[in-house]
């Protein structure tokens, strides 16, 4: 009998970075992979499922207008009871930090199902920064069975919090899988700059930055279209939630040589981001595709769970004020040797094979119980 393998995820971002595993796992004839969505985000999952052609066994379909954490937790905590009292996996794999992350390994863990978890040992260590994401890994990797850590440091995070390193694996991360697969894709996208503009791209929309964080970021995007107008133009995708889109639009709408465009899907953005020349942005996953296309990005945030990038030099992290991101932007534009010195270093998330590693873990895992062989 084959064993089951159940990939949950609720988020793009998650569905991005668990194809790669997706797509490997299919490939053991003795293992039966199925797919649930938690449709935590809608219309932009589904994008993503479409590109890849993702095939969805279940979904949980918890999105609602104004939803809460509460509700979705609960929502993801029900359905997925349903589905394995009729259809019980030998192991469940999640992602990285949603509450669908953390609501699906705690529902794995009510009925003894082992959990795998993708992206796990990111830590900032401030309980509200990033919010929920931080706790969601932390409460995660408790009930995890197997962790695949992308980097050393994220498995020195999980050793010090006690993991026994025989269940810790560094992987390396799926989204540079993702991302270099999409790169080869020779289709032709309508971009909003044309191919001899410059531009530079940006993208907020996290809960910590809701409010006066905004309209710091928003104000300094403002100052930098009004500055350097006459060579840059700035493509701003402005995210889906109302909180976000009341702020950029009230406060840039009107702004000229800034371009506001609704989500881009996946292979849209990627293009988009592979021919900008800066990107600002307080995305987690950004702060991973940058550097492998060697894009320099200041990182809208006070923390970071991805202090590699900080590291490799690719990313700054420049926090919320607008003096401080306009300076930045300043820096990096009128100082060739310094933006140079930003994109010259190596990738610190991995060579695209992170989705293959896991699927061999996880069939080892399942079929031999141990990790002999693995590389």
């Amino acid at each position: 009998m084959k064993k089951k393998v159940f990939l949950i995820f609720g988020t793009r971002p998650e569905a991005i970075k668990m194809y790669p595993v997706y797509k490997a796992l299919k490939e053991f004839k003795e293992i039966e992979t199925k797919v649930i969505i938690t449709s935590q985000h809608q219309e932009m999952l589904r994008q993503v499922i479409e590109l890849f052609n993702i095939n969805v066994d279940y979904d949980l379909k918890v999105m609602e207008e104004k939803q809460t954490l509460t509700k979705i937790t609960n929502k993801v905590l029900t359905g997925l009871k349903d589905i394995f009292d009729s259809d019980h996996p030998d192991i469940l794999l999640v992602h990285g930090d949603t509450t669908t992350t953390f609501a699906s390994a705690l529902a794995a863990f009510y009925e003894k199902i082992p959990v795998g978890h993708v992206e796990s040992g990111l830590r900032t260590y401030n309980k509200y920064s990033p919010f929920p994401e931080e706790m969601n890994r932390k409460l995660t990797d408790a009930l995890t069975d197997l962790y695949f850590a992308p980097t050393e440091k994220a498995k020195e995070n999980l050793l010090r919090e006690g993991v026994n390193e025989s269940s810790i694996y560094v992987t390396g991360n799926t989204v540079v899988d993702a991302l270099m697969e999409i790169i080869q894709k020779n289709i032709k996208i309508d971009l909003p700059v044309n191919s001899n503009e410059k531009y530079i791209v940006v993208t907020a929309h996290r809960r910590e930055n809701w409010g006066k964080p905004m309209e710091e970021i928003c104000n300094a995007i403002k100052s930098i279209a009004e500055e350097f107008g006459n060579e840059f133009k700035i493509v701003f995708s402005v995210h889906k939630n109302p909180i976000v889109r009341e702020t950029v639009k009230r406060i840039l709408s009107d702004t000229q040589n800034i371009i506001l465009v609704e989500p881009m899907d996946y292979l849209s953005f990627v293009k988009l981001l592979s021919r900008a020349d800066l990107i600002l942005t307080d995305s987690g996953g950004i702060q991973e595709e940058a550097p492998t296309l060697r894009k320099p990005v200041l990182l809208m945030r006070d923390t970071t769970e991805r202090p590699e990038a900080i590291e490799s030099g690719v990313v700054r992290l420049v926090g919320t004020n607008k003096e401080r991101i306009i300076s930045e932007v300043e820096k990096i534009l009128k100082n060739k040797e310094e933006y140079e010195k930003m994109i010259s270093n190596k990738n610190p998330f991995g060579d695209g094979k992170a989705g293959i590693r896991i699927a061999k873990i996880v069939f080892d895992y399942l079929l031999n119980g141990g990790n002999d062989g693995i590389s």
